[in-house]
């Protein structure tokens, strides 16, 4: 399968719809419940047998159960003590989407699952430790410029005024001009 982007709508059906059952394993992921979300620290997993999970929309919104089956030709999870009875009398399980329901238990019979979750958390651990690293060295940074600001502020301050001890005078400078070539006249005839 070839891995485009693309953001027409009927493209992504397409994909969802032609995707192969490898892929669609990881499309049947439902959300985990806030105190799996804090104690892994990811918020999703994909649905497997044996996970204890809430029905959050639908008929069937508050019900709790085990997950009986996966169907992921059919992106539906069977759960236990939600059914349907059919008009001869048999009772059938109702199929759910997996985005409807969240996940309250996690089977951890798995030892691949296991290390899946094992996995994860390294991950989300290690980008906490980069975070707040990059935090730290953010907060340095605002405090040297702080630092800087002052020593600037004291410079300009320490910076000694001149003093003047006789007010200048200005002299009246009308046709300045004039007075020059006067001078320069003057010099001529002197010469």
């Amino acid at each position: 399968m070839v891995k485009t982007l693309t953001s027409k709508p009927s493209k992504q059906r397409k994909r969802l719809y032609n995707a192969p059952l490898h892929i669609r394993y990881k499309l049947l992921s439902a959300p985990l419940a806030p105190e799996l979300r804090e104690k892994y620290g990811f918020r999703s997993l994909p649905v497997r047998v044996g996970d204890k999970v809430q029905v959050l929309r639908g008929d069937f919104k508050g019900f709790e159960g085990k997950v009986l089956s996966v169907d992921r030709k059919k992106f539906r999870i069977a759960i236990e003590g939600i059914t349907h009875e059919k008009v001869d009398g048999t009772t059938i399980n109702v199929p759910i989407h997996p985005s409807k329901v969240m996940i309250t238990e996690l089977n951890l019979d798995d030892k691949w699952r296991r290390k899946i979750i094992e996995r994860k958390s390294k991950a989300r651990e290690e980008l906490e430790k980069r975070k707040a690293e990059e935090e730290k060295v953010k907060e340095e940074k605002k405090i040297e410029k702080i630092k800087e600001e002052e020593e600037e502020k004291e410079k300009v301050e320490k910076k000694p005024e001149k003093k003047r001890t006789k007010a200048r005078r200005r002299k009246k400078t009308t046709k300045k001009s004039a007075g020059k070539r006067k001078k320069k006249s003057e010099k001529e005839k002197e010469a």
